[in-house]
């Protein structure tokens, strides 16, 4: 009785965001929140721009998320980390203005909405006071 092996070949559409800031990915977080989902979430919560801008509203996520990981860096350092992959795309730098007024832009919306999609919503019933602040659920059984 012979045994005989199948091999299947396997492929995915890989998905890439157009523009200056689609073929650099800005860097590893687009490895982590793709970019429809950012874009999903800034949908949801009305802050996509308006207009055409240089700074969109998708790079002010990935910006503000780099400079939570690099938070003694000023704005224009960790501008410089997050756009590196971008080099030689002819992309202008921003000023630290330019960068400040994306944050502003932006506001809190998207964050709080993108950390409830990635972490997902805790029950309120699993919840306990500590302070003004959330805490994770008691481990205790009694």
């Amino acid at each position: 009785m012979s045994t005989q092996s199948a091999t299947a070949a396997a492929s995915h559409v890989v998905t890439v965001a157009g523009g200056v800031f689609g073929p650099g990915h800005l860097g590893e977080l687009t490895q982590y929140l793709p970019f429809e989902l950012v874009d999903d979430v800034l949908e949801q919560t009305r802050t996509v721009q308006r207009r055409l801008r240089v700074l969109p509203s998708r790079v002010g996520v990935y910006f503000v998320l780099a400079l939570a990981m690099f938070p003694r860096l000023g704005y224009l350092r960790v501008w410089g980390k997050l756009a590196a992959g971008l080099g030689g795309l002819g992309l202008a730098s921003p000023s630290e203005k330019a960068l400040r007024d994306l944050r502003r832009r932006l506001g809190p919306a998207p964050f709080k909405a993108l950390f409830e999609v990635v972490a997902g919503r805790w029950p309120s019933r699993t919840r306990r006071a500590c302070g003004s602040r959330a805490c994770a659920p008691s481990r205790s059984t009694g």
